[in-house]
């Protein structure tokens, strides 16, 4: 398989999911992702005005949404708050068993977690050495469960730990390095921390699964280091300050040909991205 771009699946607030797919489409695409998703119900879904999963739906009804329309799942996200203490309402290890569950029902390789920003004071005081352990903690039963359902769970830059190289190693090691845990790696996200993108690949070259494309204006070099994650940039890839182009020849150099997405707001930013991509694969 070859370097494959796809779409993240909110492009136009306050729709359901069904538009978003309709959209995707419409701009040409052939792949996306299970972006926003929860437990049960929600109002916005019934009523029409959100594009969220239910985790404990039928995933083959997801699987044939996406199918109707063309359309191949890359990954499904499951980022959750792995940093605040557990809570029925808090995103978290529940919500990630359940992803993965449902991935592995309709054969999608991929789930894709972070740790996220801590909100309360328990959190924001705990030592680097105290967040690690919060994190590995709530990954061992996903990635248990993972391991026994054929499924990779994938780290991606979105948080203090997971936007540096430092962070990544404590975590992916103390973990014991399993197989099925991975990285996605989102160029955006990690720039934004404070962690050159180049050096991702090249410390973790063979972890590196999926990614995430996202490009930044320069005025936000002022929040470099001081805000972790973004969940979507409105400026086309190779207009702003991260240097796409060579992150995508470092991905070709260590052997990268799996899915990506384009995490970008606007459809001539999005189309834009997608041309810029199709021109490095190109040259």
């Amino acid at each position: 398989m070859t370097m494959t771009v796809g779409c993240f699946a909110l492009i136009d607030p306050f729709t359901v999911l069904e538009h978003q797919l309709d959209r995707i489409k419409k701009l040409g695409f052939r792949y996306a992702d299970i972006t926003d998703n929860r437990d049960g119900a929600q109002l916005g879904t019934e009523f029409g005005f959100a594009a969220t999963a239910s985790l404990d739906g039928n995933p083959f009804d997801l699987k044939r949404k996406f199918a109707e329309r063309g359309l191949t799942i890359t990954s499904y996200c499951a980022h959750a708050n792995l940093l605040d203490p557990s809570a029925p309402w808090r995103y978290g290890t529940s919500q990630i068993c359940k992803a993965i569950r449902a991935a592995a029902a309709i054969n999608i390789e991929y789930v894709i977690t972070t740790e996220g920003e801590p909100e309360t004071d328990f959190a924001v005081n705990l030592t680097e050495d105290q967040k690690v352990f919060m994190v590995m903690e709530k990954l061992q039963e996903p990635l248990r469960m993972a391991a026994d359902f054929g499924v990779t769970l994938l780290l991606e830059p979105h948080g203090e730990l997971t936007d540096s190289i430092s962070g990544l190693e404590k975590i992916v090691h103390g973990l014991n390095d399993p197989d099925n845990l991975a990285l996605n790696l989102d160029t955006g996200n990690s720039w934004l921390g404070g962690t050159d993108p180049l050096e991702i690949i090249r410390k973790f070259p063979n972890k590196i699964k999926h990614v995430h494309w996202k490009d930044l204006p320069k005025e936000m070099e002022k929040q470099r280091g001081k805000k972790f994650g973004c969940g979507m940039s409105n400026i086309a890839l190779g207009s702003g300050v991260i240097d796409i182009a060579a992150i995508y020849r470092e991905l070709q150099v260590h052997g990268f040909n799996g899915h990506t997405t384009l995490e970008i707001g606007g459809d001539e930013a999005i189309l834009k991205s997608y041309q810029f991509l199709q021109e490095l694969g190109d040259e």
